[in-house]
């Protein structure tokens, strides 16, 4: 189990038992990227996104994926519907980067929290 066990949505507890070593959005994950100078991967999605499902099974529930995830970024999951400011600011940032967004979204973060590459 991850720090995802914790939380009251059900999109973020659906991934609790991802080998991932996810966290929230929040202060811990911002301040463990910054300490550690270490890039954030930042994934958001809803509960009833059916590619946010697929591609929790095919990339999150992967352990090599998620041994990568560990080992190179903070891993920060966020539910759309329960965050949708969090949500706005990083679709506005893919938008930009790319020409178009959508969800699942994954935005790589600075350790300081600035977007460099989306989709």
């Amino acid at each position: 189990m991850n720090r995802l066990v914790r939380e009251t949505s059900p999109y973020l507890r659906q991934h609790a038992g991802n080998p991932v070593d996810w966290y929230p959005w929040g202060d811990e994950a911002l301040t463990r990227a910054r300490d550690e100078d270490r890039p954030i991967l930042l994934s958001i999605g809803y509960a009833a996104c059916h590619w946010c499902h697929v591609m929790e099974r095919e990339s999150f529930e992967d352990p090599l994926t998620a041994h990568v995830m560990n080992e190179q970024f903070v891993s920060i999951k966020v539910d759309r519907e329960e965050r949708p400011d969090v949500d706005s600011v990083y679709m506005d940032a893919v938008v930009a980067l790319t020409g178009r967004g959508g969800w699942p979204m994954t935005v790589f973060l600075t350790p300081a929290g600035e977007p460099f590459f989306g989709g």
